[in-house]
């Protein structure tokens, strides 16, 4: 049977004062459009940050929306003759094993602003990527003909993330192509012979060029990359590193990252597993890949510990949550969603909480870690790399927020769990993306859960009071509550369905403000249907 995937758009207008939007809906929203897509599921979405105009990956398309959701372009990436086993890919050499019709997995989709580029990465030919033209989505280049070209050929289209560096800040009118460079993560399904787990790669000017994609530095004996030890997947087979979430904040890169606790699981494959989450950091500077730092993260609400990060999402706090954590408002605090306990990665607890980090928090643990370690105190405590746990090497060194490592002491993780302040917990519909809003000072968050619901929280109101600088702000909520209504209190959705779902929230803010709606809901498969939803909600200013 066929899949059915509806987009839907709808707007309302408000105007008036804070003060004066209301709690809850008090009418559906005007539709004002709808885009039908068939035979195909929707795995990425990304917002123009200049014209709000919507890119959509999906599987075999990606398309480009207006900001209304119109249906602007759309272009084909497979399904193509392809069989996994082949390395290299079959449109380079022949292959043995059979090649069979192979669906195009969209697995990142990021915006290279100098190059006036999109970058769709999938999961055929070993994880290649094609460059499209921003205006119409005419393909620039596809470049396969080299090792750095493959990125991953793991299927799963949740375990890769990106970062686009050097196109973030100045005139772009005068940054062109070539100025950029992509941090990318990817799960490797195994594969460490081919594949790194985390790389810096060239976005040179002529997407065909050769050098595409090419490490950002490589000698004899150090490369802009990090690979998975084969040691580890021997005693490990199941072993990877899944890449939830990356952003970039100052001068640093970061990943949000499950893996396999090594520490908990037994080396028995038939064994229960266990996964941590992680935060990885980087100066965006470093070639060389010396700043490596690793911390496990969490969170803990009443006494129960959550482990598996589902989403995240970076955020430049309002006027007023900035004075309650005590920061000043250029800091960065970074929202997240995990579920609970530490197992079933791949079906996760509904039981999920959304914590609040600050990266001030962060970067001072790292500091410390890394002090520590220059001091000679302790390991490199990096789990995952068996039989290379070296010790701390006591090094005379000034380490300040600059300090972007020597060829020793690297690369360094932490054991002590960075917990997150807890804001509130979902025990039913499961949290799954989340968003953040400043409007008028405040900071509204907003979340989506896996049964269709869209939720809107402000956060004051969450923040313990031993954490706050002030407590006499109060929380007033943003018109962005004019979506369909699908249960009470501060609880909306664009679909009025209690389906299985994956939420992605996108939110944008031009001359007006717009906030993206990303629902991806998935029927048993004995139903063999699947619908998707992208709804946007116009707010005044």
């Amino acid at each position: 049977m066929r899949s059915l995937w509806l987009l839907v758009f709808s707007v309302s207008v408000l105007t008036g004062t804070i003060m004066a939007f209301p709690m809850t809906p008090t009418e559906p929203p005007e539709v004002s459009g709808s885009f039908r897509v068939k035979d195909t599921s929707l795995t990425h979405l990304t917002v123009h940050r200049k014209t709000g105009e919507v890119f959509v990956g999906a599987i075999n398309r990606v398309y480009k929306l207006s900001v209304n959701l119109t249906e602007l372009r759309s272009h084909q990436t497979g399904p193509v003759e392809d069989n996994a086993k082949c390395y290299p890919p079959p449109s380079v050499r022949p292959c043995t094993p059979k090649l069979e019709s192979t669906d195009n997995v969209n697995k990142l989709l990021l915006v290279d602003y100098a190059g006036n580029r999109l970058v769709a990465c999938g999961s055929i030919w070993q994880g290649v990527c094609q460059f499209l033209r921003l205006e119409d989505l005419f393909k620039l280049g596809e470049p396969h003909h080299r090792k750095e070209h493959y990125l991953s050929g793991a299927k799963e289209p949740d375990g890769m993330a990106g970062v686009v560096v050097g196109d973030d800040d100045g005139d772009l009118k005068k940054k062109k192509k070539g100025d950029s460079r992509l941090f990318i993560g990817a799960a490797i399904d195994g594969k460490s012979e081919y594949f790194p787990t985390l790389s810096s790669r060239k976005l040179v000017a002529d997407e065909e060029k050769m050098e595409m994609f090419s490490l950002v530095y490589q000698d004899e004996f150090v490369s802009s990359q990090i690979k998975i030890p084969s040691d580890t997947l021997s005693q490990y087979p199941a072993f990877d590193i899944y890449y939830v979430y990356g952003f970039s904040s100052r001068t640093y890169i970061y990943f949000l990252t499950l893996q396999l606790d090594t520490q908990l699981t037994q080396v028995d494959a038939t064994g229960e597993k266990f996964f941590t989450s992680k935060i990885v950091r980087m100066c965006s500077n470093d070639t060389e890949f010396y700043s490596y730092v690793e911390f496990p993260l969490g969170c803990t609400k009443d006494g129960v510990e959550y482990r598996l990060v589902q989403a995240a999402y970076k955020h430049r706090p309002g006027k007023i949550l900035a004075q309650a954590l005590g920061l000043s408002e250029d800091e960065d605090v970074l929202f997240v969603i995990f579920s609970q306990g530490q197992k079933n990665r791949a079906n996760p607890p509904r039981e999920t909480v959304l914590c609040l980090f600050t990266l001030h928090q962060i970067n001072l643990a790292m500091r410390e870690r890394i002090k520590s370690c220059y001091r000679g105190e302790g390991k490199l405590s990096l789990p995952w790399l068996l039989n290379k746990e070296l010790p701390c090497i006591n090094t005379p060194k000034q380490i300040g927020d600059d300090f972007c490592g020597l060829v020793l002491n690297q690369p360094l993780g932490g054991l002590r769990v960075i917990e997150g302040t807890p804001l509130f917990d979902d025990r039913t519909d499961g949290m799954a993306s989340v968003a953040a809003y400043t409007y008028g000072g405040h900071s509204v968050v907003f979340v989506g859960t896996r049964s269709g619901h869209l939720k809107k929280k402000g956060t004051l109101a969450f923040i313990p009071a031993r954490i706050r600088t002030t407590n006499k702000a109060i929380i007033k909520t943003p018109p962005c509550d004019s979506v369909i209504q699908t249960g009470a209190g501060n609880s909306w959705g664009c679909l009025k369905n209690n389906m299985p779902t994956d939420i992605i929230i996108k939110t944008r803010e031009m001359g007006r403000k717009i906030c993206y709606s990303f629902v991806s809901i998935r029927r048993s498969s004995a139903q063999l249907e699947n619908i998707n939803a992208i709804a946007s909600i116009l707010l005044s200013d």
